[in-house]
């Protein structure tokens, strides 16, 4: 049997064929979009996990160098100086992970812990050139470390 078309709607002849095509600007466009954000993403997450093995190379230098000898040698206290901890902490951050900023550091001399808690801003690849998106996003990072006796 033969099928018949009516002429009014066009169907059965080439004139709606471009249809689809106008959507693949679009498609690829979307797709663009996505990948941006999913490299941008990336680089926030990967700035994000730097930043938390750094802090806690801060936090493992902090007790190392604020581990008080005197204490442990003297009586066998397992102690940390607030201060010499600090500083190390300080300067194993400026070494491993510049422009980062302490934002919580805190010593349990009773317990030899150290907390430490850092920013930094990522830079972003591809959000800053979209209108209203940020250049930097701030990442956070937290370590512990504590001296077992």
């Amino acid at each position: 049997m033969l099928s018949h078309h009516h002429p009014d709607t066009g169907a059965g002849t080439g004139r709606d064929r471009g249809s689809s095509l106008m959507l693949m600007p679009a498609a690829v466009l979307v797709f663009v979009v996505l990948g941006a954000f999913c490299v941008d993403f990336g680089a926030i997450h990967l700035g994000q996990r730097e930043l938390v093995t750094a802090a806690q190379g801060a936090a493992n230098d902090a007790a190392a160098a604020g581990f008080d000898e005197a204490a442990f040698y003297g009586g066998g206290a397992v102690t940390l100086d607030p201060v010499a901890a600090r500083q190390a902490a300080e300067v194993s951050l400026a070494d491993n992970a510049p422009g980062a900023e302490i934002t919580r550091f805190s010593v349990d001399e009773a317990e030899a812990t150290v907390e430490i808690a850092v920013t930094i801003d990522v830079e972003t690849v591809f959000s800053k050139a979209l209108p209203g998106g940020p250049d930097t996003v701030a990442v956070t990072g937290r370590a512990t470390s504590d001296l077992a006796q």
